[in-house]
């Protein structure tokens, strides 16, 4: 019985051994393999957690540097942060205030901020770094909200002009005429 069931299994060969038709052989080439649709969302997925871990990478690494610098050096760390904030509404009411007046000749000046030019008896302020003027209103909001000029970038300094005296300290409660050059 064993015969005959070998002689099955010697009768039936593998489709490698069997030869193909040539007009079969002719028409099917090899195909390049296809990917599996779950190993490209899986490498998609990989793809995304890398990035999101390089990314917590860098905001931790930010943190850290933040938190020794804050730490190591606590006044330099605010004095560094404050450096870009505006002036205090003392400093800001310390410059001096003027009353502009139109000279004869004709000459345009305006404020920087709200781009219109300056009229008789209107209140302005000059800043004692650059000698810069504008409306009083204008400034006061630049100045409460940035630390310098608006036109040169100078940081105002009311507490002194050079000589130890204090500047703006008497401006405040006079004004002075200024003309327009």
């Amino acid at each position: 019985m064993e015969v005959s069931h070998m002689a099955n299994c010697s009768n039936v060969s593998s489709p490698e051994q069997q030869p193909m038709p040539p007009s079969s052989a002719a028409a099917s080439s090899p195909s390049p393999p296809q990917l599996d649709y779950d190993v490209v969302v899986i490498l998609a997925a990989m793809l995304c957690a890398l990035v999101c871990a390089l990314g917590l990478n860098s905001m931790l690494q930010c943190v850290v540097r933040c938190t020794r610098r804050a730490v190591a050096d606590p006044v330099g760390w605010v004095e560094h942060r404050r450096a870009g904030a505006g002036l205090k509404r003392e400093d800001v009411v310390a410059l001096p205030v003027a009353t502009y007046v139109a000279s004869p000749a004709p000459s345009v000046a305006g404020c920087a901020i709200c781009l219109s030019d300056f009229a008789d008896g209107e209140r302005v302020r000059l800043l004692p770094a650059c000698g810069h003027r504008f409306h009083v209103v204008c400034i006061d909001r630049w100045l409460l909200a940035h630390c310098s000029c608006p036109t040169c970038r100078r940081r105002p300094s009311p507490e002194a002009d050079g000589h130890g005296a204090v500047v703006g300290e008497d401006h405040h409660h006079r004004l002075q005429v200024l003309t327009a050059a």
